[in-house]
């Protein structure tokens, strides 16, 4: 069954239980703060969210095209400025698939249906790998970034899965990638793939000398 969403594309992917900060601006996210507001259940404080494949979140044109696959998120933290701006943080909480988007109204809105994870149960050893991986790559990262998580990993295979796949530096595109997996068995092994190519792509820059590093067509990002 088809549910109507007020939608925020945004050049960026969000994952189900991943907080996001936002600074809101423009007139038709206002309205769409302002709507989500006057809901008396803060739990129902609910928009969608999915990534822009090509143009931009604000501006007379915006998003061109968009990916259908994304997030529905809750409004948790509300600070409204006098300039009529607001800071808000919203909190991810399911996938969802866009069908059609309208943008005719004071805000945008989106025709979704739910887009519920697989359940199946997790080896042991991909979750192990994956855990491995990632604390490979913390350890790397503690000589030239700050590190990516606070706290520890979730034991759950789906949180970490998520979990993971926030905390990797990735394009847009292999981001969303991990966001549309079908379950959380396919998503720890795509992003231990791609925790292992970036922590090949790593080590090479920290073996370089530094004029040598300016040269090559290797980025940590």
């Amino acid at each position: 069954m088809a549910d109507e969403l007020p939608m925020f594309p945004l050049n960026a992917v969000l994952y189900p239980g991943v907080s996001m900060p936002l600074h809101i601006f423009e007139d038709r996210y206002r309205a769409l703060v302002h709507h989500l507001l006057r809901i008396e259940d803060p739990a129902e404080r609910v928009f969608g969210t999915v990534a822009i494949r090509e143009g931009y979140e604000v501006g007379d044109h915006g998003a061109q095209s968009l990916f259908r696959v994304g997030v529905r998120v809750q409004l948790t933290e509300v600070e409204a400025h006098p300039d009529g701006t607001f800071d808000i943080v919203a909190v991810g909480r399911d996938r969802i698939q866009l069908n059609r988007l309208r943008t005719t109204d004071a805000f945008p809105l989106g025709e979704v249906t739910e887009l519920p994870e697989v359940a199946s149960k997790v080896p042991g050893d991909i979750v192990m790998q994956a855990r491995a991986v990632f604390a490979a790559y913390r350890h790397v990262l503690q000589d030239i970034a700050t590190d990516p998580l606070e706290g520890n990993l979730p034991r759950d295979p789906v949180f970490l899965s998520w979990t993971l796949a926030a905390c990797t530096p990735l394009p847009l595109a292999e981001r969303q990638e991990l966001l549309e997996a079908t379950d959380a068995a396919e998503r720890l092994l795509l992003v231990t793939n791609l925790l292992r190519s970036e922590l090949r792509v790593m080590n090479v820059i920290r073996s370089l000398p530094a004029t040598e590093v300016a040269r090559t067509r290797w980025s940590p990002n």
